[in-house]
């Protein structure tokens, strides 16, 4: 069994349809990228991608380059969906909007926006949800890292795309950001894998859950496919 202790010293979300009063939820319909993007950049950016701007930006502060994990189940598939299309229609890809498809992308434009040149990984964790990206982050910290951020999103799979009964999507899109630290102030937090069976859906279902996690006083989060699964634990 694994378990490890981390701090949760700042986190932000966005994800329409959860309510709270919590200064940490971004409660707008919609999200813009922060003003600081230059226009250039901001062209390139899809409503997606801002609020993944949106939200990280609450957690880093202003010229500071952290190492990042970037974790998405299945990026920005609606891009990749209207692509298909096109070639279908035999229409002209365009480079651009291909480079922009690929689940790097939105990880590609924050180094180049930030001039982040920390270690940056993004990873697909399929139905392991977002206990890989803890694990990553969580191995960065213990290489030496002062601080690590997290940034989970997905959006809603389109109806092209089965979703049942794999429970892959929900309606709304949702991202989150957590800056997290071995020490110092913060939310004290632990997780530690178990062999308990469970089903819980994939990436986005689980972030949802995990920001309620947060935002309520719940002490326990246990969220897992299969033959195991993972337990956060308020401390």
């Amino acid at each position: 069994m694994m378990t490890s202790y981390f701090i949760l010293s700042k986190w932000s979300a966005w994800a329409p349809g959860i309510e709270s009063l919590d200064d940490s939820l971004i409660t707008d319909a919609s999200v813009g990228a922060p003003e600081s993007i230059p226009n250039m950049l901001l062209r390139r950016l899809t409503p997606m991608a801002r609020a993944v701007f949106n939200v990280a930006d609450q957690c880093v502060n202003k010229g500071e380059a952290l190492p990042v994990v970037f974790s998405s189940a299945h990026g920005e598939i609606c891009k990749s969906l209207t692509m298909l299309k096109a070639i279908q229609s035999e229409d002209e890809l365009s480079p651009v909007a291909f480079s922009l498809s690929v689940h790097n992308a939105i990880a590609g434009l924050f180094s180049i926006a930030y001039g982040n040149t920390q270690e940056i990984t993004v990873i697909a964790s399929g139905q392991e949800g977002i206990a890989p990206a803890f694990i990553d982050a969580l191995g960065m910290l213990h290489e030496g890292a002062k601080e690590v951020l997290m940034v989970f999103y997905d959006e809603p799979i389109p109806d092209f795309y089965p979703v049942e009964p794999f429970k892959l999507s929900v309606p709304l899109p949702c991202v989150l950001a957590l800056r997290i630290a071995l020490n110092g102030d913060g939310m004290p937090l632990q997780i530690h894998r178990c062999n308990q069976s469970r089903v819980d859906g994939e990436h986005i279902l689980q972030l949802r859950a995990f920001i309620k996690f947060l935002i309520t006083d719940e002490r326990l989060l246990s969220l897992g496919n299969g033959g195991h699964s993972w337990t956060w634990n308020k401390k």
